[in-house]
């Protein structure tokens, strides 16, 4: 999924599995009635926590009957209606992710993960500006959020307020130094802003953060190549692709905030001989059949 997309967190889901369970029924009257209130709140938690697990293991259609199912069991909940919010987002289904949201910020308005959550949701239907208002709230409570910093600065760029971006992809990176997608991002303005050797710098430095990450080693191959560093460029186009060959679909890229230029230069890239051999044999090896063992004699 396109990395400005903010997915459930994984502190999200470890909270969820740290909830606390609710207590034992009291001495009330009617004795019975509460008792069966707690037991369907315990089978409440437990559902979101199943549901945070394979949700962790991108098996949203699977998590998201048993968050529907303990967002009603277990009503009074922010994490679940939070959780049953986020699973809506990744399956597009924004009026019913903002009626959860919405939900769980009147039971705790002082979640900053909801307000992310929700701005979130107005990112992904390209309403930037309520969205930038989500994360700026989201902000307040959560001040040093390295992502809440990065999905802000999202907003600002694909509203072209460039400066505004880099400064908030910038506090990322000072809050978390290894916070490699932010400094992806500034590679990609400086980029489009004809300063390469800048964006070769940030894209080094991702690559040297997560030497897995095939964006910026894609970003800093077709850098490299273009002007004129041929031969490493190539090698590690073909290490990129190798990583993960939706690179090579320019829509995907675009989806990731590449710029017209960066576009342009990793057109011609992708179209050059050795990166379409390269694709190719990844494309071969992925089909190919397992070769079945031989019973042992």
């Amino acid at each position: 999924m396109p990395k400005h997309v903010r997915l459930i967190s994984f502190l999200m889901i470890c909270s969820l599995w740290s909830m606390p369970k609710a207590a034992n029924a009291q001495a009330l009257i009617p004795h019975t009635l509460q008792l069966d209130a707690t037991k369907l709140e315990k089978q409440g938690l437990s559902l979101a926590q199943e549901a945070a697990q394979l949700a962790q293991f991108q098996q949203v259609e699977l998590a998201l009957p048993r968050a529907r199912l303990a967002s009603q069991l277990a009503p009074g909940n922010d994490k679940v209606w939070l959780l049953l919010g986020g699973l809506q987002l990744q399956t597009k289904e924004f009026d019913g992710a903002i009626a959860s949201l919405k939900k769980a910020q009147s039971i705790n308005p002082k979640n900053g993960d909801i307000l992310f959550a929700l701005g979130s949701a107005n990112f992904q239907q390209k309403n930037y500006q309520a969205a930038i208002v989500n994360y700026q709230d989201g902000l307040k409570l959560k001040p040093n959020d390295p992502e809440g910093l990065f999905d802000l600065g999202n907003a600002y760029y694909l509203l072209g307020r460039l400066p505004d971006a880099i400064a908030q992809y910038d506090k990322a990176v000072s809050q978390d130094k290894k916070f490699w997608p932010a400094l992806n991002n500034i590679g990609l303005i400086n980029y489009e802003q004809g300063n390469i050797p800048e964006a070769i710098k940030r894209w080094q430095s991702a690559v040297t953060l997560e030497k897995q990450a095939a964006e910026p080693l894609l970003a800093l191959a077709v850098a490299l190549y273009t002007k004129g560093d041929r031969q490493q460029g190539l090698t590690l186009g073909e290490a990129a692709l190798r990583i993960d060959s939706r690179y090579a679909n320019l829509n995907f890229l675009k989806e990731n905030l590449w710029g017209d230029r960066l576009l342009s230069d990793t057109k011609k890239f992708l179209e050059l001989p050795r990166i379409q051999a390269a694709l190719q044999q990844r494309e071969n090896s992925s089909s190919a059949p397992t070769p079945r063992k031989q019973p042992t004699q």
